[in-house]
């Protein structure tokens, strides 16, 4: 009764296509946008920001990348580790190697680098597709492990690969404390998400789903698939090395390839298609499972063994974390395959009706 659209009429043509239609959906998304602002801050404490807030803000920017290209233009990946990776090192070297670089100019510098690269190893998609295609993006992975463990330059010439920074800043503001992370996380990961809704509803959005929807239907009516595909690369490669470069900036601060392991890319999948392909909210639901919940099942399980009355060490814990957050998937993938962002659109739909479903 609450959600619904009687009296908003639409009376020019930007009102018809502003992004979010109803009022409701507008009002929520900025009490959620200043909660973020304002409530966290006040609730929260450094544990927080450094287990849950920041690698949720970090990784939902990663699977907003994802999800440009498996969602939108349905070019499977399983490279963006090592999108990440090249995005953080090559932030890494601007900053280092670049008197007073400024923070945000590295992090777009390391954006537009980790572009090139995913436009690279975006060629094979031009010839193959599918299971095909995942093979060759995999081969990213590979590939960026190895440049980074044998090519010293890339680390300032460390032995080990490891990297780290320090002294962050941002407008003369330091980015040392917890809360200023978050801010700053919070910030880049606000903008960017609003360019992508915009960008998925422009003429190229359209173009990245007539390629994923049918290619060669989308060939017929005039669409380039190259330059659909290779954009979508472009696009996703940059906003996955922003977020690359933050992981190691903000969250690690100090940092080897061994952080971008193959491991991250397939974590990267599974919060796309459990939260919903082709969906931006999707991306945040996906993160949220992925990395609330298994630090929920780590805190409740000896919580749960107590109240039993049974004793689980830490090695059990950790096991049957795996366990249940596998099954978990699993379960999610039989009942809802469109992802959680489905069941939030089912949900909005039957509130636009409730309580006279006729």
């Amino acid at each position: 009764m609450f959600y619904r659209e009687n009296g908003q009429f639409k009376t020019t043509y930007r009102a018809d296509q502003q992004i979010f239609p109803i009022a409701q959906d507008r009002w929520a998304i900025l009490l959620l946008i200043a909660a973020a602002y304002i409530v966290v801050p006040m609730l929260t404490s450094g544990y927080m920001y450094r287990a849950i807030f920041i690698p949720f803000l970090i990784m939902a920017l990663a699977a907003l990348g994802v999800n440009i290209l498996v969602g939108y233009c349905g070019q499977i990946s399983l490279g963006s580790g090592a999108f990440m990776a090249v995005g953080a090192y090559a932030a890494f070297n601007f900053f280092v190697r670049i008197p007073n670089m400024p923070l945000i100019p590295a992090l777009i510098l390391g954006g537009l680098c980790s572009s090139a690269f995913g436009i690279l190893f975006g060629l094979p998609s031009l010839r193959v597709k599918g299971l095909y295609l995942a093979v060759a993006t995999l081969a990213a992975q590979f590939f960026s492990d190895w440049m980074f463990l044998r090519i010293k330059w890339f680390t300032n010439e460390s032995t080990s690969g490891s990297v780290s920074v320090n002294g962050l800043q941002v407008f003369g503001m330091p980015i040392d404390s917890p809360l200023s992370k978050y801010l700053f996380c919070l910030s880049i990961l606000v903008v960017l998400a609003l360019l992508c809704k915009n960008l998925v509803r422009s003429a190229i959005g359209r173009e990245w789903m007539a390629i994923r929807d049918m290619d060669v239907a989308a060939a017929v009516i005039g669409i380039r698939p190259m330059y659909a595909k290779l954009t979508a690369f472009a696009v996703s490669s940059f906003i996955i090395g922003v977020a690359g470069a933050l992981w190691g900036f903000i969250y690690l601060g100090a940092w080897e390839p061994a952080a971008f392991s193959v491991d991250l890319s397939f974590k990267l999948l599974f919060m796309v298609i459990i939260g919903g392909m082709g969906s931006i909210m999707g991306a945040f639901f996906g993160a949220a499972f992925i990395v609330v919940l298994p630090i929920a099942l780590n805190q409740f399980l000896p919580v749960i063994g107590a109240v039993v009355g049974l004793t689980i060490s830490t090695a059990v814990t950790s096991h049957a974390e795996l366990i249940i957050f596998g099954a978990l998937i699993v379960w999610f993938l039989i009942v809802e395959p469109h992802g959680l962002a489905k069941l939030w659109s089912i949900g909005k739909q039957k509130l636009r009706l409730w309580p006279f479903p006729h």
